[in-house]
């Protein structure tokens, strides 16, 4: 279920290395949720460079809006942010303070895959991730 989706400035190094970028999303996607890799998307946008800005001044520093399924406690979420990060950044030697990561979570209700709606995650031994 989790989509990744980067917005890189042309000439990015994560546009040269997106399979390495999305295997490492997978990977850790996957050892922090529990969840299998299968279900991990990546998607790379390039854009001009003069596309991205922060406080009104243009940015060459990549960004990710991650999906993810409701229900990750604090910690999970924290662990998954570093651990997208510093698997990022050792792939494209980005500097982790040029990283941008914003994270949104979703209901499962909200999503399809593989022609079944997703259920909520819980706390229960057994649950699907």
């Amino acid at each position: 279920m989790p989509y990744y989706q980067f917005i890189v400035p042309t000439g990015g190094a994560t546009l040269r290395h997106k399979a390495e970028v999305a295997e490492a999303m997978t990977k850790v996607h996957s050892e922090v949720t529990g969840a299998p890799g299968k279900y991990v998307h990546c998607a790379f946008v390039e854009v001009a460079a003069d596309s991205i800005y922060v406080a009104g001044k243009p940015t060459d520093g990549p960004r990710m809006v991650g999906l993810i399924r409701d229900g990750r406690s604090t910690e999970i979420r924290a662990k998954l942010i570093h651990g997208i990060a510093d698997a990022w950044s050792a792939i494209t030697g980005d500097e982790k303070e040029d990283l941008a990561i914003f994270i949104e979570e979703i209901p499962g209700a909200n999503v399809m895959e593989d022609g079944t709606i997703l259920p909520e995650i819980t706390n229960e031994p057994g649950a699907i991730y």
